[in-house]
């Protein structure tokens, strides 16, 4: 039996929604009294397990799961050993340089050398810096990354932006995008080489549904 691993959070409804175009439903993920964090599929074809989406492909590598979905930001921060198979396109965000709006650093040529920069995605924003050979301190933050430019403990803050209402909301404004993330789809490498479970013809009808629809924005 194939089992996938699903994020909680923004993109567990349209994962779910993707496999249901499929003939897989896990749809009672999204009814708030339930508490499974797994679900077989009433076929019997498939089960999900639902984990945090940084677990998603922490569950994948090490094989308790044959597919994932995870963001393209997730798999840029932890570098997992998988397979990376489709881009989903939905969950579009973007990974940004953000400074408060009376900031002097108008650019990220305007930040000086060992400026402080918080954010929750420390691999990535440490490699952005290291690319363009300016070093700097990353301060590591797992939540409200936003009050430290305000609070004055950093000068600048690397983090996931999709509206950018949150930023607006605290004075923040965008001086440069890192990358553009979506979902993927991954897959542990020796399940899908030896195509365990007849796993490639499952890709293959969720790589046609993704060619069927428009992508979301």
């Amino acid at each position: 039996m194939i089992v996938f691993a699903l994020p909680k959070g923004s993109l567990l409804k349209e994962s779910i929604a993707l496999l249901q175009s499929i003939g897989l439903d896990f749809s009672a993920f999204l009814d708030s009294s339930n508490r499974q964090l797994q679900i077989t599929d009433p076929t019997g074809a498939a089960r999900a397990l639902l984990v945090r989406a940084q677990d998603v492909s922490v569950y994948v590598e090490y094989g308790q799961a044959q597919l994932g979905i995870v963001g393209e930001d997730v798999l840029r921060e932890k570098q997992p050993n998988v397979a990376r198979l489709l881009d989903l396109r939905f969950g579009h965000c973007r990974m940004s340089i953000a400074v408060p709006k009376a900031s002097p650093y108008q650019s990220v040529l305007d930040l000086p050398p060992h400026s402080r920069i918080a954010s929750k995605s420390v691999r990535c924003a440490r490699e952005y810096f290291q690319s363009i050979d300016l070093p700097v301190e990353v301060i590591p933050l797992y939540g409200s990354v936003e009050l430290a430019p305000i609070t004055g403990m950093s000068d600048a803050i690397v983090d996931l932006v999709s509206t950018g209402k949150t930023l607006r909301e605290n004075g923040l404004q965008e001086i440069e995008v890192l990358f553009e993330s979506t979902a993927r789809l991954i897959a542990h490498p020796l399940s899908y080489r030896i195509n365990a479970d007849n796993l490639t013809t499952l890709v293959d009808k969720l790589r046609f549904a993704i060619a069927a629809e428009p992508a979301s924005k």
